[in-house]
């Protein structure tokens, strides 16, 4: 029970520094309708990730709690694009790299088309 509440708190936490930061960099960026805040966030939550997991792997300096309520909640609520990148990462260094390649064909194309979906469908269902 514990670590869902680690989990919950450091979700909220990431997700408020994600709303933060991004809008915050969007701001500076207002002339452009590149998202450049939500590169920030995910180039960002990807440098954090590797330091948390080389941490928590190679050192054990961060125990099963510290990890998931900064991996799981704080960086899984700040994106989920940390947790992608790092679990490809964890793949490739296994020497598992099909698997890693399919990690990112997959995310990339399946979600995609999953928006686009999403997006129709929302786009027929208001249209009724």
């Amino acid at each position: 029970m514990l670590r869902l509440l680690l989990v919950g708190l450091g979700g909220f936490i990431g997700s408020v520094g994600r709303y933060v930061i991004g809008s915050g960099v969007q701001r500076l960026f207002s002339t452009s309708d590149f998202p450049y805040g939500t590169l920030l966030v995910n180039v960002a939550g990807c440098a954090l990730i590797g330091v948390i997991g080389a941490l928590a792997d190679a050192r054990g300096m961060i125990n099963n709690d510290a990890r998931a309520f900064l991996i799981v909640g704080v960086l899984g609520g700040f994106t989920t694009f940390s947790a992608f990148a790092y679990e490809t990462l964890v793949l490739m260094r296994a020497g598992a790299t099909v698997k890693a390649g399919a990690n990112v064909l997959l995310h990339v194309i399946v979600c995609m088309v999953a928006v686009a979906a999403g997006y129709a469908l929302a786009r027929g269902a208001s249209a009724q």
